[in-house]
């Protein structure tokens, strides 16, 4: 199981210290999100001073660019990185897409299916000269002169891992991606009874086979080393399981539990403003099964038990103040 890290940083200008602390730590990737800041910029500097480590957008709204856009800063951050990008796409919500981007919205999962054609279509007709000639329902790529061809390359295509919760979004990624991205808000049982079914659905429409598929999972994690560090990584936890619980995209995970009456009034909350009052709705059992909860020395074997033989790669998803070496005595003992 690979273990990846965020690249956090308040500055550009921190990346590439930062970078080469991850890699030197011995973990597998790095990732950026969508958030304050653009997600490639950062991998781009990563690229310069690492060597090893996989550099993934996790997530980077797909929506808000085009296949062309995308096509482009994924080609170069491969050949940048010497093959080691994964461009890690999401949707976002109609609301993000329209009122942030000012970008239509349309079947997002037939439409991200077409977003994924369209990007392999473009790096064929870079990498094999094969014409361009997409033509879908939501994208149309049908002109490519010299000029703008970069032309083939060593490393090939990156890597696409594609974001979702609901069974339609999962489905495509079965069917056109090369990995899945799984929501921090999710469960095993949700994965089991939910996720893997419509992985293996996509795969067989399109005939793949489940062999060099990878699945992430950023999994949420309550630790400390006291009581008082435990309380606040707690109340954190809490804070982010309730802001998710309120998206009524997200439902479905509560409904798999039982829960579902809980993200109406969460969503009620969170329009209101009260969201403290939304945290003491997330009552212990929901808490410790979305969150993995320990201090740092039992997170390896109780990690290992929640998600070891459902994914292929995690994060540790921590929305809180935490000593970055205690992470890496976590990724020690879990390479033991």
């Amino acid at each position: 199981m690979k273990v990846d890290s965020p690249l956090v940083v308040e500055a550009l200008d921190d990346v590439p210290a930062r970078a080469a602390e991850i890699e030197a730590a011995g973990y597998d990737g790095v990732y950026t999100f969508e958030g304050p800041h653009d997600p490639f910029f950062p991998l781009a500097l990563a690229a310069e001073h690492t060597c090893r480590v996989d550099l993934m957008t996790a997530i980077a709204i797909a929506f808000a660019r085009s296949p062309m856009t995308l096509a482009n800063v994924g080609w170069d951050l491969q050949i940048m990185s010497e093959g080691r990008a994964i461009l890690g796409l999401g949707s976002q919500i109609k609301a993000h897409v329209e009122r942030r981007f000012s970008m239509p919205w349309s079947a997002p999962a037939a439409r991200m299916r077409e977003l994924v054609q369209a990007m392999r279509a473009i790096w064929a007709a870079w990498q094999d000269g094969i014409p361009l000639r997409f033509e879908g329902e939501h994208y149309r790529h049908t002109l490519m002169t010299p000029f703008f061809d970069p032309g083939p390359s060593e490393h090939g295509a990156p890597r696409v891992l594609l974001a979702g919760v609901g069974p339609a979004m999962t489905t495509v990624a079965g069917e056109v991606a090369d990995g899945f991205l799984v929501h921090p808000f999710s469960t095993v049982r949700f994965l089991r009874e939910h996720t893997w079914p419509a992985l293996e659905d996509g795969l067989a429409r399109a005939g793949r086979e489940r062999t060099g598929f990878e699945v992430a999972w950023p999994v949420m994690v309550v630790t400390g080393t006291t009581e008082e560090e435990l309380a606040a990584a707690e109340a954190a936890t809490r804070a982010q399981i309730a802001f998710y619980g309120s998206t009524p995209a997200y439902r479905v995970v509560l409904d798999a539990h039982g829960w579902g009456d809980l993200q109406p009034e969460l969503n009620r909350l969170s329009k209101q403003g009260r969201w403290e009052e939304m945290s003491t709705l997330v009552d212990d059992e929901v808490l410790e099964t979305i969150a993995v909860r320990g201090e740092p020395d039992e997170l390896p074997a109780l990690l290992r038990d929640r998600v070891g033989q459902l994914v292929d790669r995690i994060a540790f998803n921590a929305p809180y103040r935490s000593d970055p070496g205690a992470w890496v005595r976590v990724l020690q003992g879990l390479r033991t």
